[in-house]
């Protein structure tokens, strides 16, 4: 029966071969020098003993009558389909299948002979005595002798390898604890430094004092004498001499004494509060310190701060000046005082939320927008000066649709633009109560908007349809020469970021829902710190920034104070609910939508959902 050019052939048994010697070892007539002609055979066996069907060494072999072996399992499965041979497709059914006794018989010699080939020396050993191997004793003691030497030997080599890892790991601590012995003597020596340096400057200060003091005292002496004489004329004329003497004495000296009490009780007083604040920040103060100081070690002081008046003083590295100034300005604070309050309601609109709270170019006026759909501006002394809770704007521009973000013109101050829901934006004049441009490019909301610090015709806005505005938790840093990609894309936030502010032209800002603030250093396009503490998760909260504090809202209802160097609050405030008692379930409900520094100074408007703006106040 001729076979299939592409089908398995039934395995030929071929014969088990002898014991070569090393003459046999090599078939000279082959091309396989060197080697053994039974390996050679072998691997031919090893194709044959393939299944046609699945490809696998044969398993449980049975032959058609055809003459080709399968497994039993792949011949059977393929007759309950077809009823031909796969190799050679003769016809074929389950009654012309059978057993394949010499290929089994075959296959399980190929797998002792490979499990044989494959096993160790101690298996090979094992196998041997269990079958019956005879060994002497002479032997028995030379291979217990040989073992005996050999687990010495590993046990040797791993107790070396043992004492070199305890070694490394002694080492790399030593080196580790030393490395932070250094770094502890380096920060010894900056204290070290420093107190020397604070030390002659607070000598300087007591010197200076003792001198102004001398001065006062002395002048002091010669008012009294001046008016002690004056009196004493004047009493030897109406003969009151004695008791106008005295009580000349009690008017200078007691209230002076009574003052002087005073005073020193409140400034022990607030160095005490001063000296609590210090404590309650050590840790992140200390941090601040060993980094100021690394980052400027004899570094002398920049323009910047030399433009800043700062006074050099031998031994006053930059480092330390500017990490008393983080130090002055940290504890200079405690609190937030509410100098004045506002309600923005609106008797035609129930939601007062106020989106957008700004001052104008000279703070003398500060405008709001938010969903009653209305600009209001108001004065800002008048609103200091006048304790009413309602005050009245002194320009009201309703728009057509509910307000998202404010932002002044720079340079022209009665030029104000806005952003609403349906993605216009509007530049007014606050003279004329007009809109003089309308810009309607965005194709969706419109979340922000911006007049440039340098341009006073320029300005820039945000949408949702992701013109100049990203929802991918990232910050895009662009260039407005090449806005074609971003300079760098600042990534860590966990959530969508809603704010970003400059606080120098280093320094950004940003704020996001996943409840955090964070600075970057754009020069250097590095993470700088992150700060925590207030709550954010859905809403707008704002963000404002000065020079050296950041200011944001929580949805707590609560305005937090953040230090730039510090990344805990440095104070809060909460906003109370006049119109609520604390019970009700809608109080809790409440955030701040808005905050605005005024410039660098410690003064901040606020705002919040129910429509309350105050203004705060940094205080001791």
């Amino acid at each position: 029966m001729d076979e299939c050019s592409t089908g398995a052939l039934v395995p030929a048994v071929k014969p088990e071969p002898k014991e070569s010697s090393v003459g046999d070892l090599a078939d000279p007539g082959s091309g396989n020098m060197g080697c053994p002609v039974h390996e050679k055979g072998l691997a031919e066996v090893d194709r044959d003993l393939l299944c046609p069907i699945c490809m696998q060494v044969v398993k449980d072999a049975f032959l058609t009558a055809c003459g080709h072996s399968f497994c039993y399992m792949c011949i059977k499965t393929h007759l309950s389909n077809k009823s031909d041979c796969p190799c050679c497709a003769q016809f074929l059914s389950t009654n012309q299948l059978f057993p394949n006794f010499l290929l089994d018989k075959l296959l399980k010699k190929t797998s002792a002979r490979q499990i044989s080939k494959n096993a160790s020396p101690v298996e090979h050993f094992h196998q041997a005595l269990h079958q019956g191997c005879e060994v002497s004793i002479k032997e028995l003691d030379t291979l217990l002798a040989l073992l005996a030497e050999k687990k010495r030997k590993m046990e040797q080599e791993e107790a070396e390898r043992n004492m070199q890892i305890l070694l490394d790991f002694l080492n790399c601590l030593r080196k580790q604890k030393v490395d932070e012995l250094n770094e502890v003597q380096t920060h010894l020596q900056f204290i070290k430094e420093d107190i020397g340096a604070v030390e002659r400057r607070r000598m300087e200060l007591y010197r200076a004092r003792d001198k102004y003091s001398v001065k006062l005292r002395m002048l002091g002496a010669d008012d009294s004498i001046y008016g002690a004489r004056k009196q004493w004329h004047s009493s030897t004329d109406n003969n009151t001499g004695a008791l106008s003497g005295r009580g000349g004495m009690s008017i200078w000296n007691l209230p002076r004494k009574d003052a002087s009490d005073s005073q020193y009780m409140t400034q022990t007083g607030l160095a005490i509060a001063r000296k609590k604040r210090v404590h309650a920040q050590f840790g992140e103060l200390q941090e601040c310190y060993l980094q100021k100081r690394h980052q400027m070690v004899n570094q002398p002081y920049s323009q910047q701060e030399q433009d800043k008046g700062v006074i050099q003083r031998e031994g006053y590295t930059a480092g330390l000046a500017d990490f008393q100034t983080v130090l002055t300005t940290l504890t200079r604070y405690s609190r937030m005082r509410v100098i004045a309050e506002l309600r923005h309601g609106d008797l035609f609109h129930s939601a007062n939320i106020v989106s957008s709270i700004e001052f104008d170019c000279d703070y003398e006026l500060f405008a709001t927008a938010g969903v009653s759909r209305c600009i209001k501006v108001f004065d800002f002394s008048s609103v200091l000066n006048d304790p009413a809770d309602v005050h009245c704007p002194v320009v009201e521009m309703p728009t057509r649709s509910k307000l998202s973000c404010l932002s002044w013109n720079k340079f022209t101050k009665n030029h104000i633009a806005s952003t609403d829901y349906e993605g216009i934006v509007t530049v007014w004049d606050v003279n004329t109560r007009q809109s003089i441009m309308e810009y309607e490019e965005h194709e969706k909301r419109a979340w922000s908007v911006d007049f440039s610090c340098t341009e006073p015709t320029r300005l820039v806005s945000g949408s949702d349809d992701c013109k100049v505005g990203s929802a991918d938790h990232h910050i895009h840093y662009y260039d407005l020469r090449n806005p074609s990609e971003p300079l760098h894309v600042f990534t860590g936030h966990g959530k969508a970021v809603s704010y970003v502010k400059f606080l120098s032209n280093y320094e950004l800002a940003s704020a996001s829902t996943d409840s955090t603030l964070r600075l970057w250093n754009v020069r250097d396009n590095i993470p700088v710190r992150t700060f925590k503490g207030h709550t954010n998760e859905k809403n707008f909260v704002g963000l404002t920034v000065n020079r050296e504090y950041i200011a944001c809202g929580s949805e707590t209802n609560e305005v937090f104070v953040y230090h730039k160097e510090i990344s805990k609050p440095v104070t809060r405030h909460k906003f109370g609910s006049p119109d609520l008692d604390d019970a009700d379930d809608d109080a809790g409900s409440y955030f701040i939508s808005a905050v605005c520094w005024k410039s660098d100074s410690p003064t901040m408007l606020t705002a919040n959902s129910q429509g309350t703006i105050k203004v705060l106040v940094l205080a001791a």
